[in-house]
């Protein structure tokens, strides 16, 4: 199935669906958590961006961009970045997303390789010095090898191929590190939630974080599992469009 008949399928399956977002266009972002976007009413908002990466490529001015509004009166500002407009495509960038979708994707098993799970436990304590959160715990019955899943959001793309990450990450490092560490006793899980819809091919962004490329690859080699998932990312939703397919030559060695 090529990427437009997936995206059209995925559309009329929406996993999450997006509360009534307002449009406008982004006219810059400082401090890594603020936005200032000019509404379509012609207002500029100041926005929270729940985003602490550099935004590769999903942060350019003048690009079209959608927010949410909180009816929370205790908020000190109401209104959420959600999604930017990239070459027509459109693009999640609030980071919190990618687990609450994820957490529904393994409430409906639509990743038949994680095996039969019974029980999905968010942030549990893992590492040898108990200092990391894994993202998910996946649990089953006796002969069930639990599951420690780690989710990555990944908005950084050369279409149709996605990368990860878009900046050096000594944190991403640690996690594959304390995944891996967790081989063979454990199955570790590395799952890459590409946070946009035009892109049916993942790689480690090694051009940003070398190190990160080599260890995935070590982890790999060790039995690390990776699931490198598609989404297609509307003003409506969030649609599941299955695996992409995964990567792992670096050109730079080649």
């Amino acid at each position: 199935m090529n990427v437009e008949a997936s995206q059209d399928l995925a559309s009329q399956n929406l996993i999450y669906t997006y509360p009534p977002l307002s449009a406008g266009v982004l006219v810059k972002r400082y401090k890594r958590f603020f936005a200032d976007i000019e509404l379509a009413s012609g207002e500029t908002i100041t926005a929270h961006c729940p985003n602490t990466g550099p935004m590769t490529g999903v942060s350019t001015v003048g690009s079209r961009v959608l927010v949410s509004k909180s009816n929370n009166p205790k908020r000190k500002l109401a209104y959420t970045w959600e999604l930017i407009s990239v070459d027509g495509v459109w693009v999640g960038v609030n980071t919190a997303m990618p687990n609450r979708v994820t957490k529904l994707v393994l409430e409906k098993y639509l990743l038949p390789t994680l095996g039969n799970y019974q029980k999905i436990t968010p942030e549990v304590v893992y590492g040898q010095a108990k200092d990391s959160r894994i993202d998910f715990l996946l649990t089953g019955d006796a002969g069930f090898k639990s599951i420690y899943l780690e989710v990555k959001s990944t908005t950084l793309a050369q279409p149709p191929l996605a990368l990860f990450p878009d900046t050096e990450t000594t944190r991403g490092q640690k996690h594959l590190r304390e995944l891996t560490a967790l081989l063979p006793q454990y199955r570790g899980v590395m799952l890459y939630f590409i946070n946009r819809g035009d892109c049916d091919r993942f790689s480690p962004g090694d051009e940003f974080d070398r190190v990160y490329g080599q260890l995935l690859r070590q982890g790999v080699e060790q039995g690390l599992e990776v699931l490198p998932c598609r989404f297609q990312i509307t003003p409506q939703g969030i649609s599941y469009l299955g695996l992409a397919e995964l990567v792992l030559e670096n050109k730079a060695e080649v």
